[in-house]
């Protein structure tokens, strides 16, 4: 295989493409890259297999599915020119907001040489980021009355805790606190999702959005099951400005979790704001966690939820760690409360 320099092992190639170890594995098991095997078995990456795994990366970066990157590289370019077009929109819109603190800055230079000094709560707006809207209220029980303030609302917000952290109440919390949000709970999976394919055949714009969305969820490798279609209908429904979801993995395989927040991430930075309850680290994949996503963690002992940055080391990552397990693990231990040994 010539020199060894070239040839990198899979968290060294992840970390020179830029995305997580597991992002590669999913490649690969989708036929997208095919890494060579050292003389023991071990993954290994040559030049070709990070030209391609780069290439995927940036399809993926510009919001195409995983089947539509398979098209793309084997010469079928029809899914770029949309996925383009969204990619500019989202830039047009950074520039504007960028356009707009510009002259903001401006002005203020102008005013400081008239003699007028900004306030602070003006500087401080201009060096913080934007955000959509802010939540601020004052903790339901089991917290003390303690305030809750978030300024920045991303695309993403999971909501992370152990049983009986109170993470479902802070939801709650959040779905009433904002202006024209929705809170999804488990019902929509009562009946079978009678309900909801009623509430899809009555509404063709629903039926439409629907079926556009689940043909990406499922080019992914999803299933169409009753309750990916109860999630997405709820998703699309169109009418809340925000949506707090409770356990969002519930009734999803593995593949149907990847292909979600696969899905949900391709939305962009101007998305609909979506509050997740989860306990899925396939949904909350604290390797993939982006610049549009914030994790809110709710504590074991009942001090005020924080917002938690996403890297090892920070105060809170390991609680939020520890609150996440895989699929198969959940399956196990669903309507598991607690046990007790006599």
């Amino acid at each position: 295989m010539g020199s060894s320099a070239q040839f990198l092992n899979p968290s060294e190639a992840a970390r020179r493409v830029g995305v997580s170890v597991k992002a590669l594995r999913i490649y690969e098991q989708h036929g997208l890259i095919t890494p060579l095997r050292t003389a023991s078995g071990w993954r290994t990456y040559g030049p070709s297999e990070m030209d391609r795994a780069t290439e995927v990366a940036t399809l993926r970066t510009l919001g195409l599915s995983l089947a539509q990157v398979g098209r793309v590289l084997k010469g079928d370019p029809q899914s770029v020119p949309p996925a383009l077009a969204v990619h500019q929109a989202m830039l047009e819109d950074q520039v504007r907001e960028l356009t707009d603190k510009i002259e903001k800055v401006r002005c203020m230079r102008a005013d400081l040489d008239r003699g007028h000094a900004p306030a602070f709560e003006e500087l401080a707006r201009v060096m913080r980021p934007a955000s959509k809207a802010a939540i601020a209220f004052d903790l339901p029980w089991p917290w003390g009355g303690e305030r809750f303030e978030l300024h920045d609302i991303r695309p993403l917000n999971f909501i992370v805790g152990p049983l009986f952290s109170g993470k479902t109440r802070l939801a709650h919390a959040i779905a009433d606190s904002l202006p024209h949000c929705a809170f999804i709970g488990l019902e929509r999976l009562a009946n079978e999702g009678a309900d909801v394919q009623e509430q899809i055949k009555a509404d063709p714009a629903l039926r439409a959005r629907v079926d556009e969305a689940l043909t990406w969820l499922v080019e992914d490798g999803a299933s169409a099951t009753t309750a990916l279609v109860a999630l997405v209908a709820a998703l699309e429904s169109g009418d809340p400005k925000a949506l707090v979801i409770d356990m969002i993995e519930q009734g999803l395989d593995h593949v149907a979790q990847e292909a979600l927040i696969a899905h949900l991430r391709r939305r962009g930075p101007k998305a609909q704001p979506l509050f997740l309850l989860t306990r899925s680290c396939v949904i909350l994949d604290l390797a993939a966690v982006g610049p549009n996503e914030t994790i809110i963690l709710c504590p074991a002992n009942h001090n005020p939820p924080s917002v938690v940055a996403p890297y090892l080391g920070a105060p809170g990552y390991e609680a939020v760690a520890t609150c996440l397990a895989s699929p198969e693990v959940r399956a196990r231990t669903e309507g598991v409360v607690a046990m007790r040994v006599a």
